[in-house]
């Protein structure tokens, strides 16, 4: 006798459907058009774009890679990878962490921080364009809110499903 489901699948609705599909189509699109936008105009990924924002924004430009990469959401390996390519850009470079010496700080570039500057009026308008622009302030406020919402389930400690 093979193993039964007793628990019966809370099947989505038809508007919930509706939304999910719409949200899975609105989020591809807009990712592959920032994504497009920054490898056009700033020969970089999105998700290098992000690793340089976060840098730029912690004290001295610096961050230790575990916490850069939980910042990101990614994981360690993939974001020592992505580490290795900006450092062969001139962009980050790693330091020795003074707390613990097996751990690595990247910290951002004067050259890098050139290089965000030069692509963040680029990637604004593109976001502003693909998304921003397209909403009203409610429906600004309501993107927030649900983000922030699906954020504080998933991120506290991302239990799988």
């Amino acid at each position: 006798m093979g193993i039964v489901n007793a628990k019966e699948p809370r099947w989505l609705s038809r508007d919930e459907q509706r939304a999910w599909r719409a949200y899975l189509d609105a989020n591809r699109l807009l990712v592959e058009a920032i994504d497009q936008e920054l490898q056009r105009d700033a020969g970089i990924p999105h998700t290098y774009y992000e690793i340089l924002v976060r840098l730029s924004e912690a004290t001295d430009r610096r961050m230790r890679m575990s916490d850069l990469a939980e910042a990101a959401t990614a994981s360690r390996s993939r974001m020592s990878h992505a580490v290795a390519r900006l450092e062969a850009m001139g962009w980050v470079r790693r330091d020795e962490c003074p707390t613990d010496r097996r751990g690595q700080v990247a910290v951002l570039t004067d050259e890098g921080f050139a290089a965000l500057e030069a692509a963040a009026p680029g990637h604004v308008d593109c976001v502003r364009q693909s998304l921003f622009d397209q909403l009203t302030p409610e429906q600004v406020d309501a993107l927030r809110e649900i983000s922030e919402a699906v954020v504080r389930h998933l991120g506290a400690g991302r239990t799988p499903c």
